[in-house]
């Protein structure tokens, strides 16, 4: 009997689920397959501790296993790089009622995911700051910046980046109930997930989008009127993130 790759899948991610006809040959051959689904089970749920390693410090390490089963059931791999796994669990969270009285856990997973990402982009080489302060104030911000690939962005109405780094680093303070937006650089080999001031995303974001630096600070300042241009530029600058600046005709 042909066994179609749906059949073959669903009884490969499912301990539970009976080894459909045709994928033994008897109980040396079901004991064979039920060794390969329990190797492909473990290494899915380790690959989701990897990847998740604060969402599985706040749930605790068995209840991430029944998780990480439920996801991979509902979301089986689609691509065979293991770095691509998980894309979907911050969704998969939030869609979970048992975990809605946690409703930062989703934001937790995408800055994981986003620093998984980091991680993963292209190097690039950061100009020298002296470059931005070799320019008069006019030009400066009708210039464009141009930002690493390892430059993240997030927005959240949780504190995630204190909670990240409660979980993360010895003696970090405990997190304060605060809305936080983070942006993660990478100026050596390791993603870092810095606190930005109030309107620093709005602004980083449209700068990726193009927009020169007077454009991206009045769409920040229409989010927050006293948002801070100079930390936020300094933020991006030690983090190696700005790597192009073009200097547009302000004639």
């Amino acid at each position: 009997m042909k066994v179609s790759q749906t059949q073959f899948r669903t009884a490969l991610l499912d301990p539970d689920h009976p080894i459909p006809d045709g994928l033994s040959d008897g109980a040396e051959g079901d004991a064979r397959f039920n060794v390969y689904r329990n190797n492909v089970t473990v290494s899915l749920t380790e690959a989701m501790h990897s990847a998740f390693p604060v969402i599985t410090k706040l749930l605790g390490t068995q209840n991430m296993d029944g998780l990480a089963g439920i996801f991979l059931r509902q979301h089986p791999p689609s691509s065979p790089l293991m770095m691509h796994y998980g894309g979907a669990f911050p969704e998969f969270l939030a869609g979970m009622e048992q975990l809605a009285h946690l409703g930062y856990l989703p934001d937790i997973a995408r800055l994981e995911l986003a620093i998984r990402r980091s991680y993963h982009a292209s190097d690039s080489e950061p100009i020298n700051p002296e470059d931005l302060a070799g320019l008069a104030p006019e030009a400066l911000m009708a210039s464009v910046i141009g930002l690493a690939p390892s430059v993240e962005v997030l927005r959240s109405d949780w504190p995630i980046y204190d909670i990240w780094r409660f979980n993360s680093i010895a003696d970090a303070p405990k997190p304060q109930p605060i809305a936080q937006d983070v942006v993660i650089t990478r100026a050596e080999f390791d993603p870092e997930p810095m606190l930005l001031p109030p309107g620093g995303a709005v602004w980083i974001r449209a700068l990726l989008d193009g927009h020169t630096i007077a454009q991206s600070y009045e769409a920040a300042l229409g989010h927050y009127a006293e948002f801070d241009l100079g930390a936020t530029l300094a933020i991006l600058l030690q983090g190696g993130a700005v790597i192009s600046l073009t200097e547009k005709d302000i004639a």
